[in-house]
């Protein structure tokens, strides 16, 4: 299950990762009077499950509240990749010097989890790992021991962290771990954690993915979940705790596990079908 941006801030902030004053808007009004409690600039930023925002126009700086309400205006009822926006996030507007890129995933090969670091913060990591690998840090997290110091200080050196901000990394890092453990993700990434023009570290961008089968641990995560941005069929079979994935070929596979799934596709196309 992928949490919305503002809901993956709100899990990051529990955890001591500094994040922007912000609230959700749901119309232009509601925009307006978010931007004026919040008083300067302002991002008006889509709230939708889907990467690739900013180049579709779903992200914009505002610099007052009447502006901020043309903004939302613009932006609500945007159809970004299939998905229509229905909320904007409206938050205080960052003085960014540098951006820094930061993740969690799950490295199936060690059995671990393994944190990455980007000196490349603002760009789809997958797009650094095309183009530049060298760029990305990664260091394998022993789940015995969990996250260590010195895993931080390595991390903060790596990336070019200014000393003065070394302890706050750390803090940040750690805080990203025990979050990732503790709501049982299977991604958690801030992209970009900014350097701001007075010397802070803040958190403007959050994406959090929860493995489904972790759920009935986390009620409150659970609720989250909006059914709106997902497959209409999936969510119908999840009503019959069925898994679904939907694929775009002509002959319907029913099959009762992943490896006799992925033998049935291979046999299908061999024979020129499509699954």
């Amino acid at each position: 299950m992928n949490l919305h941006e503002y809901q993956s801030k709100r899990v990051f902030a529990r955890y001591g990762i500094p994040i922007p004053k912000g609230e959700v808007a749901s119309t232009p009004t509601e925009a307006r009077e978010i931007a004026g409690k919040l008083g300067g600039k302002v991002v008006v930023k889509s709230q939708v499950l889907v990467g690739g925002r900013g180049k579709a126009g779903g992200i914009k700086l505002a610099v007052d509240k009447d502006d901020a309400e043309e903004k939302a205006k613009a932006i609500l009822g945007m159809d970004i990749k299939g998905l229509t926006v229905k909320r904007v996030l409206v938050d205080e507007a960052a003085d960014i010097k540098d951006e820094i890129y930061l993740g969690l995933v799950i490295d199936r090969a060690r059995r671990r989890a393994v944190m990455m670091g980007s000196s490349e913060g603002g760009v789809d990591i997958e797009e650094v790992a095309a183009t530049m690998p060298d760029k990305i840090v990664k260091v394998a997290i022993d789940p015995c021991i969990g996250f260590r110091s010195y895993q931080a200080m390595d991390l903060a050196t790596a990336l070019g962290i200014p000393k003065e901000l070394t302890r706050s990394f750390g803090q940040i890092a750690s805080g990203l771990y025990t979050a990732f453990v503790e709501n049982d993700a299977t991604l958690a990434e801030i992209n970009p954690l900014v350097v701001t023009g007075d010397g802070k570290l803040l958190a403007v961008d959050g994406k959090m993915s929860i493995d489904d089968n972790a759920l009935y641990r986390h009620k409150a995560l659970a609720d989250l979940r909006d059914p709106s941005e997902e497959d209409p069929y999936e969510v119908e079979a999840r009503r019959f705790d069925l898994s679904y994935v939907k694929l775009d070929g002509n002959i319907g596979c029913m099959v009762n596990g992943a490896g006799l799934a992925m033998a049935t596709m291979d046999m299908i196309k061999l024979y020129g079908g499509a699954p």
